[in-house]
């Protein structure tokens, strides 16, 4: 196997822990032994251990020679002391031959520290293998760290003809089952979910993943909610939705997901606050302009104001089609 092969089987290991180790990022790790056999790590929940500490363990366990061995990490090693130990420490002690990594952590406390201190002790360290793909992988955890706000997701479900609820309101079910599960996988992949409170009074949502194995985010109202309403506990927020990006990502929201309706998606939307719209369309017509748009008030007066983003990902969802959109401009 090359460079690029071990790599993707680390990115593999990583995406096995994507929901639960959040604020931190979701890191897999193989180590290759001089004599061939190979042994992989992913990042724990907060507090544990780091993928490359997980390797080699995993690699002692099994009384693994590990100097002269090469280490793939999809993430720069950390060198600073946190809740764990520095794991360029480690491998400079387990006196590895080589650490080949995917991209920098742009973490404060890492932003190439890491690397320097591999290559001060003599490992050979090669980095951008496979970067575009863990770059997609870690795109919130990035985002998060470059930014100092959550990475926000804009879910909407809409019929063929752009309607995403009847005149009278109701919107349960324009997508059939398999794009609400896939709805519940982009929640459980959110520390936060927000909506709105007419959202809140018409469909009274739980705002849970019921549908699929996974954490539940916090839950977010702008505006005011019933004791009783399915969404409790939650927090009620009536500031600006700016101050909410920073109060959450102060807090280590990595990924905020939207899933209100046409007035609050139009108000994430106009203050380009959006990174990626992920679009259910369902094989169905509302057939006429009296039900609910995609986003509500007033659109742009000319064909030049139109707001282009680029198409990142199609699948069929069921019956239903998944159009992944991200943000040129963010």
């Amino acid at each position: 196997m090359n460079d690029t092969n071990y790599m993707m089987q680390a990115i593999e290991v990583a995406a096995s822990v994507r929901m639960r180790t959040s604020p931190n990022p979701w890191v897999g790790c193989v180590i290759v032994t001089t004599d061939g056999q190979t042994f992989t790590g992913a990042t724990e929940a907060p507090g544990g251990r780091h993928a490359e500490i997980v390797a080699l363990d995993t690699a002692r366990l099994a009384k693994a020679q590990l100097e002269g061995a090469t280490v793939y990490t999809t993430l720069e090693p950390c060198s600073h002391q946190g809740r764990t130990g520095p794991c360029t420490e480690a491998l400079i002690n387990a006196h590895v031959a080589r650490v080949v990594s995917a991209i920098t952590d742009p973490d404060a406390q890492v932003g190439g520290q890491g690397f320097q201190a591999l290559r001060h002790a003599s490992i050979n360290v090669e980095t951008g293998v496979c970067a575009d793909l863990v770059d997609e992988q870690l795109r919130p955890y990035l985002h998060h760290r470059t930014t100092g706000r959550p990475f926000v997701i804009l879910k909407m479900a809409t019929t063929l003809d752009g309607r995403t609820a009847a005149a009278d309101g109701t919107s349960q079910w324009i997508t059939g089952e398999h794009a609400r599960i896939a709805a519940h996988q982009l929640r459980a992949e959110s520390d936060a979910i927000v909506v709105g409170a007419g959202t809140v009074r018409i469909d009274n949502p739980s705002l849970t993943t019921r549908l699929v194995d996974g954490p539940s985010p916090r839950r977010i109202v702008l505006g005011k909610v019933a004791a009783d309403a399915k969404v409790n506990p939650c927090l009620e927020w009536n500031q600006s939705l700016s101050e909410l990006l920073d109060t959450l990502g102060a807090e280590g929201v990595l990924q905020l997901m939207v899933e209100g309706g046409p007035t609050v998606a139009a108000s994430f939307h106009r203050e380009n606050l959006v990174n990626r719209y992920v679009m259910y369309i369902a094989p169905a017509f509302m057939g006429g302009t009296d039900g609910s748009p995609l986003f509500a008030g007033p659109g742009v007066t000319s064909i030049n104001e139109m707001w282009r983003g680029s198409i990142t990902s199609t699948r069929i969802v069921g019956d239903d089609i998944e159009i992944v959109i991200d943000n040129n401009s963010r």
